[in-house]
C-alpha cells in the first residue's frame, strides 16, 4: 500500500481493507511505501514461495511499483496481480470495470480467484530497464502530469485542469519514431502509447487498446492551433479524439523513439527516464486478477 495515495486518504482505509481480508485469507502481510521506489524494491527481494496474491492498493503510481517489483521474478514465480484502486490516478483499474475508490467491489474480485493472462509494455532507455501497465507518453502529456502533481489534492479533476493550462502554454517538437520498422516523422504535440484504454482516471486514450491483445497503440497528435486543440480536448473523455484528422492511432509491437532526444518520459504517471528509448509489448507476461 502507498498510504499517501489518494492525497492520504488511502492510509485511513488500511483498517477496513485489513479486517476484510482477514476475514477470507488465512495469512496476510502488509507493506507500506515510505519513499519512492520502496515497494518495487522490497517486492523484488521478497521471497514469493508460498504467496497467491499481491495485491497493490494505491493510484496507477502503485501499481507500476507493483508491476516493476513482480518483474524481477520469474514468470512462473510470480503470483497473480490484484488491484484496490484508491489512488487519485486509477486508470488502469478502468479496464478491470472497478470505479476509483470502490476497493470493496475490487476485493470481491480478487475472492472469486479468476485470473487472465495481460501484455506489459516494456521500456529500454538511459534509465534501465521499466515495465507499465498503462502508457508511457512524452511532451504534452509529462507537461500536464508534471501540473496535475502539484494539484493532487484538489483530487480526480487535477488531470483535466493540468491538461487545460498546459493547452494554454502549447509546446511542439519534432518527431522520428519507428513503429515495427516503419519511420514517422513530424511536428509533434504529444507521444502516447497506451496497453489499456484509459489515462489520467477518465480519459479514454486509446479506445481501441486490449491488454491481451499483444499489441501496443500508439497515440500520437500533430502539431496544430490552440483553439482547435481547445475543441478537440473535449473528445477525449468519448475516445472521439481518434476520428480529427490530426491523431494519428498505430498498432504495434515494437517502437524506437529517435526524436526528440534528452525528453522526459512519463511512464504510469511516474517521471523516469528520457528519450531515446525502445518500446516493445510483452505478450500476456502478467496475470491479474479479473
Amino acid at each position: 500500500m502507498n498510504p499517501q495515495a489518494g492525497g492520504g486518504r488511502a492510509a485511513k482505509l488500511l483498517p477496513a481493507i485489513e479486517h476484510e481480508l482477514g476475514q477470507h485469507v488465512s495469512q496476510q502481510q502488509v507493506f507500506c511505501s515510505s519513499a519512492s521506489a520502496s515497494i518495487r524494491n522490497w517486492l523484488g527481494q521478497k521471497n514469493l514461495n508460498g504467496i497467491d496474491a499481491v495485491v497493490a492498493a494505491g493510484g496507477d503510481g502503485t501499481l507500476f511499483e507493483a508491476v516493476n517489483g513482480l518483474m524481477c521474478h520469474s514468470l512462473q514465480s510470480r503470483p497473480p496481480l490484484g488491484v484496490l484502486p484508491i489512488g487519485t490516478g486509477n486508470a488502469f483499474s478502468r479496464d478491470l470495470g472497478l470505479q476509483a475508490g470502490d476497493w470493496q467491489s475490487a476485493l470481491e474480485l480478487i475472492f472469486k480467484g479468476e485470473t487472465r493472462q495481460i501484455d506489459l509494455g516494456q521500456i529500454d532507455c538511459a534509465a534501465g530497464r521499466i515495465y507499465f501497465l498503462n502508457i508511457a507518453g512524452m511532451g504534452f502529456v509529462v507537461d500536464a502530469g508534471l501540473t496535475a502533481r502539484r494539484l493532487k489534492h484538489i483530487g480526480h479533476s487535477a488531470y483535466t485542469l493540468s491538461a487545460l493550462w498546459q493547452t494554454l502554454k502549447m509546446r511542439g517538437h519534432r518527431l522520428r519514431i519507428e513503429v515495427d520498422g516503419r519511420l514517422i516523422e513530424q511536428d509533434n504535440l504529444f507521444v502516447e502509447l497506451s496497453n489499456s484504454r484509459y489515462t489520467g482516471t477518465s480519459f479514454l486514450m486509446a479506445p481501441g487498446a486490449r491488454l491481451d491483445d499483444g499489441l501496443l497503440d500508439l497515440t500520437l497528435l500533430r502539431r496544430l492551433p490552440r483553439i482547435r486543440l481547445l475543441r478537440l480536448f473535449p473528445t477525449i473523455y468519448s475516445g472521439k479524439h481518434v476520428d480529427y484528422p490530426e491523431v494519428m492511432v498505430v498498432q504495434g509491437r515494437e517502437f524506437s523513439i529517435i526524436e526528440p532526444t534528452d525528453y522526459p518520459l512519463m511512464i504510469d504517471g511516474e517521471f523516469v527516464g528520457t528519450t531515446p528509448a525502445r518500446i516493445r509489448c510483452l505478450p500476456g507476461e502478467l496475470r491479474i486478477f479479473a
